[in-house]
């Protein structure tokens, strides 16, 4: 390359957003990438075609989520006391899957639609009269928080609250929204909390309140059913609760708010895509939506540790190693996808690897997810005769989620 590769580790760099570049010279030239670690981190194995990503993905035998899907090392105490599903290999993962997947499974899911058009229009409607808004907070933050709080039971008012300190967990490396950055502040003190968070004690005492109240007076909610026994008489200990409501208030608004945002961003700069939204049919909307999802890649990467010896792609690979599935770039890959780099509304097929799809550990709240963004789309297309900038994006400082913290833009109202 006639410009030095980026460093993919570093927070700083996705400020710019992703170094796009930077992948497609691994991809080319080191798919199988030996990637140096600042600050004595013992380095990590970069996975950046998707074959690659996907056969590890799959292999879930060789390529372990047990001790940590994050860039950062975990001694045993930290892994035991920040376990969620996500750091499960089966059968563990499989028998917690079943457990809490009941309320995002598809049919379930496609009960929904109703409520969530019913609250993207209460968002949509809020904003009568406005010409200009930041789009994150007033339209993609809020639907999804909205939503969550339905399937969970939650109060409105506690919602925002709620949100606050999801952002501070996921955006734990942008100072915009903790104190507590972890490449900046000592963590060291919260090492057994999810994502090195104080924020996380307060989530788990909310948690422990209202689970309590559910023990009591059963209602027909998402916590009400975790706390269900299985046929086989199985129920999760208090925490995992508390570990599993953490990370849908964390991951269950953050990622979809950042797609929302990056969908509209698409959109905005093909206006004459945008205006075919209302004459589309449901599966030209959903194939839209699959786009969108490509095209933003919410969620960069997650890390496995290989089991045994094993050889991929020429690189030997040891028992011990860090890998790391870069889904970013896996999305980017022109041996797979003809013309990635073209927002293609029905590019078919379209066998993306965002919500990790493919694997075990595909996102349980894919199906709702696709829903809201859909449904979304297809209100504010209706009530907005155009979009534009008003000023650039922000991007998150972070190297994991790949998300448009601010969207200020100007609309023109049917």
């Amino acid at each position: 390359m006639a410009e030095p590769l980026a460093d993919i580790t570093s927070h700083d760099t996705y400020v710019h957003g992703v170094p796009r570049e930077t992948f497609r010279y691994l991809r080319e030239n080191d798919p199988v990438h030996w990637t140096k670690e600042p600050d004595g981190g013992r380095g990590f194995w970069s996975l950046t075609t998707y074959d690659d990503v996907l056969f590890a993905s799959r292999n879930t035998d060789i390529f372990s989520s047990r001790l940590g899907i994050r860039l950062e090392d975990m001694d045993p105490e930290e892994t035991e006391a920040r376990r969620t599903l996500m750091e499960m290999d089966s059968p563990e993962h499989t028998r917690l899957r079943r457990l809490v997947s009941r309320p995002f499974a598809p049919k379930t899911v496609n009960e929904y639609e109703d409520a969530v058009r019913e609250l993207s229009i209460e968002v949509l409607d809020s904003l009568k009269g406005e010409r200009e808004f930041n789009f994150v907070q007033r339209v993609a933050r809020e639907l999804p928080m909205r939503m969550l709080g339905r399937l969970l039971g939650l109060p409105d008012e506690d919602l925002d609250w709620l949100v606050l300190r999801g952002d501070a967990l996921i955006g734990n490396s942008d100072p915009d929204f903790t104190e507590f950055v972890v490449d900046q502040v000592d963590t060291s003190e919260y090492r057994l909390l999810p994502f090195r968070s104080p924020v996380a004690l307060e989530l788990f005492e909310y948690a422990t309140h209202a689970l309590e109240e559910r023990r009591i007076t059963p209602t027909h909610d998402i916590l009400s059913a975790l706390l269900e026994p299985t046929a086989d008489g199985e129920s999760l200990d208090d925490l995992a609760l508390m570990n599993f409501f953490t990370l849908m208030v964390a991951a269950g608004n953050d990622t979809t708010r950042y797609t929302m945002t990056g969908g509209l961003l698409a959109l905005i700069e093909r206006p004459e895509l945008f205006a075919k939204i209302p004459s589309m049919t449901l599966e030209e909307r959903k194939s839209l939506v699959d786009e969108m999802l490509r095209w933003t890649t919410v969620t960069m990467h997650f890390r496995r540790t290989v089991t045994v010896d094993t050889e991929l792609n020429g690189k030997t690979l040891k028992a011990g190693d860090k890998v790391v599935l870069w889904y970013t770039s896996a999305n980017d890959d022109e041996s797979h996808f003809a013309n990635p780099g073209e927002f293609q509304p029905d590019r078919s097929p379209n066998d993306h690897v965002a919500f990790g799809l493919h694997s075990p550990h595909l996102c349980l709240g894919a199906h709702l997810a696709r829903l809201e963004m859909r449904v979304l789309f297809e209100e504010l297309a209706n009530r907005w005769q155009s979009v534009e900038l008003v000023d650039e994006p922000e991007r998150l400082r972070s190297n994991f989620i790949s998300g448009i913290k601010n969207l200020p833009i100007r609309v023109t109202w049917r």
